[in-house]
């Protein structure tokens, strides 16, 4: 029999909504999945037909499973598709790679800065293995060559096969000093189960979730769970998560735009075994000739050059302000310098930055001036014309109709 549903209270899906970890900054497409999160609603859906045939389960009970899921010996293949609708960013990404590893970190082109951010993009295969808190690996898979980040106890290492170049770091791969820079692989949500814990730290009554069939992933038996917005003006349509039957342990993340069309974020196994890695997997020794670059404890040169930018140092950067709450909810970001900030000019960014920005741009005015608005198929941005910037997973009129209301 199919899978059903039924209504719930808020208060009890609060209850097991409940994140297990944090995504890192270096997994740049997933952030969104936490941004459009809201209150579990348990709405009833209509019985779906699906293939397995699986005993009916409600959604409280399968948010429960999962909740219940002591998953922590796994490996195997997972493939990821992220399609924002940019333009091609092939020949722009290596620069800013290249960038964000030479500016903002080691200049190593094992740096995880310097190699995650493609997952940003395109079709990636990833080789993922785990065995509890203390010893993690992923390795993205490329025609000729790989990179792999390896958590092992005490150590971190990313090693780039293609130059041949190694990253370590020491400790819990932390700043000693800031504690602001996270590098430890458990942070990073690689696998479909970390972006599920992301859409199901949720607040507020804004959404809805439904139990939506069954599917076979990676030859496994799986229940769909469904989570919608019921506000208007977000770009997200629907996230669903496929969920193993046996374990709870999420094995798909599918997020589709509201504008329809395929999904912005596919992830999920392909393969997939429950049994411990071999503690070998997890073993690493630099090759004979790598060039290796460590951590440094101390600031990059990114965060010492920012302390120059800005007067009295970083901490004079305004956080962000947050308009609307759930699905709709858009920050602020105030320039540095407040209202006597100026966006940037033209001559001010790099050539290659300002074709793209360009061809993202769309003139909108309104109450608060005039501005630019940056559009993918899920993150909106609307740059004023004094720099603030107004962003979030909701429609351009949204931004438009928020600063309005903000001027």
């Amino acid at each position: 029999m199919a899978p059903n549903d039924s209504a719930h209270s808020t208060d009890e899906a609060e209850g097991l909504a409940v994140g297990r970890r944090k995504a890192s900054r270096y997994l740049v497409p997933f952030v969104v999945a936490g941004v459009a999160a809201g209150t579990i609603g348990l709405v009833p859906a209509l019985a779906d037909s699906g293939d397995p045939d699986l005993p009916k389960i409600t959604a409280q009970e399968l948010i429960e499973k999962i909740a219940a899921s002591d998953t922590e010996q796994l490996s195997g293949t997972v493939k990821i598709t992220t399609d924002l609708g940019l333009p091609a960013l092939d020949a722009l990404g290596g620069s800013l790679a290249g960038a964000a590893a030479g500016e903002n970190g080691t200049g190593s082109s094992a740096d995880p800065q310097a190699q995650l951010a493609e997952l940003a993009s395109g079709t990636h295969t990833l080789r993922i293995a785990a065995d509890g808190p203390d010893r993690q690996k992923i390795s993205v898979l490329r025609d000729s060559d790989e990179y792999s980040l390896i958590h092992n106890g005490d150590d971190v290492w990313g090693y780039d096969s293609a130059s041949n170049e190694v990253f370590h770091a020491e400790g819990d791969g932390t700043r000693k000093d800031s504690g602001k820079r996270e590098k430890r692989p458990e942070d990073l949500p690689a696998t479909p189960k970390e972006l599920a814990d992301e859409v199901l730290k949720a607040s507020e009554g804004t959404t809805s979730i439904t139990v939506g069939g069954t599917a076979k992933v990676a030859g496994r038996d799986a229940y769909k769970l469904v989570v919608k917005p019921e506000q208007k003006g977000s770009t997200v349509g629907a996230v669903t998560i496929a969920v193993d039957a046996r374990t709870g342990t999420p094995l798909k993340f599918t997020l589709t735009p509201s504008s329809g069309g395929k999904a912005v974020v596919d992830a999920g196994f392909t393969k997939v075994d429950f049994s411990r890695p071999a503690a070998s997997t997890f073993d690493f020794t630099p090759p004979k000739g790598a060039k290796v670059t460590e951590e440094d404890a101390g600031e990059t040169v990114g965060e010492e050059h920012a302390r120059e930018e800005f007067e009295g140092g970083p901490e004079h950067f305004a956080g962000p302000e947050v308009i609307g709450e759930g699905w709709t909810s858009i920050a602020k970001i105030e320039a540095p310098g407040g209202a006597d900030a100026k966006a940037p000019e033209k001559g001010d960014v790099p050539a290659e930055a300002q074709q793209f920005m360009d061809a993202l741009g769309d003139k909108v005015t309104g109450k608060f001036g005039s501005g630019t608005v940056f559009s993918t198929r899920l993150v909106n941005a609307l740059m004023t014309d004094d720099g603030t910037v107004y962003v979030g997973a909701v429609t351009k009129d949204a931004l438009v109709k928020a600063a309005n209301e903000d001027s």
